[in-house]
């Protein structure tokens, strides 16, 4: 299918305080997307640190921003796992729950067969009737789904796309002549975003978009209006802020950068550890420069 995700999403973070979810700081973050654009809102994916969430914490967060976006932007949950089974699970909580998408992470450390791939995507979406997004990232997964594997699970009726974000531009471009017009192309990658876009695909799942949503959604908006030097005049002031939101493993910098913009995104949970003062001090520096406000 076609046409599902078209923008800019953010891939959220998820905020923690001693009592397990910040919901309060979670819903001002839905807030200040929606208010600066946002088409689409992305949680519990690696940026949201699902990994390390109880079930009941994942299913209380989905249920508060399924009431909370009230159906004004596109609702996607993460649920992917290195257990065909349980992704079918967390699938169907899902769509019950609200949501209007699913964002699938490729099986991870199982390091599965390209078949085993295939199977399991149509696994997953054998058991809900919502769209389902792929999710390729082989340096977490230990997995790369190869541009003739794309073009075999797009083929399943209720797959979007493919939020690619293997970094091989090459890559990239053999699976977006092979899915065309079949399923959609994503950037999953915020330093390949104007390529990414140039060549196809039709919406950015940003992590630097929970910094700066407005000038995301410009960068996508010039692409769409096929104003080449303005989207090129956007991506060359994002680059430096992308560069510092992965100074360290996402979302470690990402998370201390809404803090610096007063939100309480609190600090990840372990084994992620707090952003190291050198690489703070660059985050703050890139935010100033790039005209973000910050709190301290």
């Amino acid at each position: 299918m076609t046409g599902f995700l078209k923008g800019s999403a953010t891939a959220m973070i998820t905020p923690f305080c001693k009592d397990g979810v910040n919901f309060k700081a979670f819903g001002e973050m839905m807030e200040y997307q929606i208010a600066n654009g946002t088409d689409a809102l992305v949680i519990l994916g690696t940026t949201g640190e699902p990994p390390v969430m109880t079930e009941e914490e994942k299913i209380s967060l989905i249920r508060y921003a399924v009431e909370k976006n009230a159906g004004r932007v596109k609702l996607l949950v993460g649920a992917g796992s290195n257990c065909t089974q349980h992704a079918i699970e967390a699938a169907r909580l899902a769509e019950k729950l609200g949501a209007d998408g699913i964002l699938a992470v490729t099986p991870y450390y199982n390091k599965c067969t390209q078949k085993g791939i295939y199977e399991y995507y149509a696994a997953i979406c054998g058991a809900v009737k919502i769209p389902v997004i792929c999710y390729n990232v082989p340096s977490r997964t230990g997995v790369n789904i190869l541009p003739e594997t794309v073009e075999e699970i797009a083929k399943i009726p209720n797959v979007a796309g493919i939020k690619e974000a293997s970094g091989n531009m090459a890559q990239v471009l053999e699976t977006a002549r092979r899915i065309r017009g079949k399923c959609d192309l994503y950037s999953g990658e915020d330093a390949l975003n104007l390529p990414i876009l140039c060549a196809g695909g039709t919406a950015v799942i940003s992590v630097v978009s929970n910094l700066a949503p407005k000038e995301v959604k410009t960068l996508v908006t010039a692409v769409e209006k096929c104003d080449l030097p303005a989207a090129v005049a956007f991506s060359d002031k994002l680059l430096p802020l992308v560069k510092a939101c992965f100074s360290e493993v996402n979302p470690i910098p990402v998370k201390e950068g809404m803090n610096l913009l007063g939100f309480d995104a609190g600090q990840p949970r372990a084994p992620l550890t707090e952003l190291e003062h050198e690489h703070r001090v660059l985050l703050k520096k890139t935010m100033i420069d790039f005209g973000l406000k910050v709190t301290e």
